[in-house]
C-alpha cells in the first residue's frame, strides 16, 4: 500500500470508529500531531479521536482529492457527523517515515449553507 492509500485508510477507519486499530496499524513510533485542541502526543489525540466517534457515530467521509510529494500527504475530504448536515471542509497532512505516519496536522472549515461561491467548497 503506498503513502496516499495509507493516510486515506486511515482516515476511513478513525471516521468509522476504528481508532485503536487505525493507531496499531499505521502510526509510527514518535508520532506528533499539532492538533490545537490537544496536547502534541499520540496518545492524547488517539483518544481524542475515539471520543469523537463515540459521540458521532454517523460520522462520513467522502475523500476528494489526494496529493503526494516525497514523505508528505495531502488529503482534502468532505466529513459529516450526520447525513443531514452541511459537515465540514477538511485537509489532513500527514508525513511518513516509511509507511509509518510520523507526524499530522489538520486545517478545516465549516461548510457554509449558503454561499456565493458558485464552485462550492469541493
Amino acid at each position: 500500500m503506498n503513502r496516499k492509500e495509507i493516510a486515506k485508510k486511515f482516515l476511513r477507519m478513525v471516521a468509522t470508529g476504528k481508532v485503536d486499530q487505525a493507531y496499531e496499524r499505521f502510526v509510527g513510533a514518535g508520532f506528533r500531531h499539532h492538533n490545537a485542541y490537544y496536547p502534541g502526543d499520540a496518545d492524547s489525540l488517539r483518544k481524542g479521536m475515539a471520543d469523537a466517534a463515540k459521540q458521532f457515530p454517523r460520522t462520513t467521509i467522502e475523500i476528494q482529492r489526494t496529493i503526494g510529494e516525497g514523505g508528505l500527504v495531502a488529503v482534502h475530504s468532505h466529513v459529516k457527523h450526520s447525513p443531514d448536515e452541511p459537515g465540514f471542509a477538511v485537509v489532513h497532512i500527514f508525513r511518513f517515515k516509511g509507511t509509518k505516519i510520523a507526524e499530522f496536522w489538520d486545517v478545516g472549515m465549516e461548510v457554509p449553507k449558503d454561499s456565493p461561491n458558485r464552485h462550492g467548497v469541493f
